[in-house]
């Protein structure tokens, strides 16, 4: 048994007690890899961001709004994890100031000042160790899966990730993928249009294998 976190769905970095930026991602793929880690027998924590769908049975679930609370959260539980699964669409950036309450509308243009939000994946990947870190890369390009692949595989090397998996943007939301796993050791899996419980599974299977292969003599 491999002890597995993962992140899933999206963050709310909130304006006011009302408004929020965030992006559309729905936890699907997330939650899936939730489900199919437990399925396969292994103890699985999901830090789960805020979502619509019901989370799986059979794994620890750590509810959290912000990419400020994703971080403090992942971190505390990557502490005692085998692997790292960063599935969450993390919102790069969040308001400097957040206002009290609900200000009311005036008409006036408004100037958002924004401020970065700290890289989850690649802090984890940091202080790993023997330990597994796999990303994911969702490319938004008119050049297709050949150069998101190219871009994830960048990721891949700057992030100092074992496994990028590389997904176009029209996996957001989504019932099914078509994602491309990108090994650090240079191998390329194309997993082919698939549902997401399929495609997840696969992910959970290669996340493990890397684990087997570092702690191998």
């Amino acid at each position: 048994m491999v002890s597995i976190m993962i992140t899933a769905g999206p963050t709310r970095e909130h304006l006011d007690d009302v408004r929020f930026l965030s992006n559309g991602s729905s936890g699907r793929m997330g939650c899936a890899l939730a489900a199919a880690a437990a399925a396969a027998g292994h103890r699985v924590t999901l830090v789960l961001g805020p979502v619509e769908i019901a989370p799986p049975s059979g794994v620890a679930v750590r509810p959290v709004v912000s990419a400020l609370e994703m971080m403090a959260a992942a971190s505390e539980c990557f502490g005692s994890a085998d692997v790292a699964i960063a599935a969450a669409a993390v919102a790069d950036w969040r308001p400097a100031v957040r206002a009290v309450g609900k200000p009311p509308r005036t008409g006036d243009r408004v100037l958002l000042e924004l401020v970065p939000n700290p890289d989850i994946v690649a802090s984890l990947a940091a202080v790993r160790g023997r330990r597994v870190v796999v990303g994911f890369a969702l490319e938004a390009t008119a050049a297709g899966l050949p150069a998101a692949i190219a871009r994830g595989r960048e990721k891949l090397r700057r992030k100092q990730l074992d496994l990028v998996v590389v997904n176009l943007h029209e996996a957001v939301g989504s019932a099914s993928s078509d994602a491309v796993l990108c090994y650090a050791d240079g191998r390329e899996e194309a997993l082919g249009r698939r549902d997401k419980d399929a495609a997840a599974a696969r992910i959970v299977a290669a996340a493990v294998g890397l684990h087997r292969e570092k702690q191998a003599p």
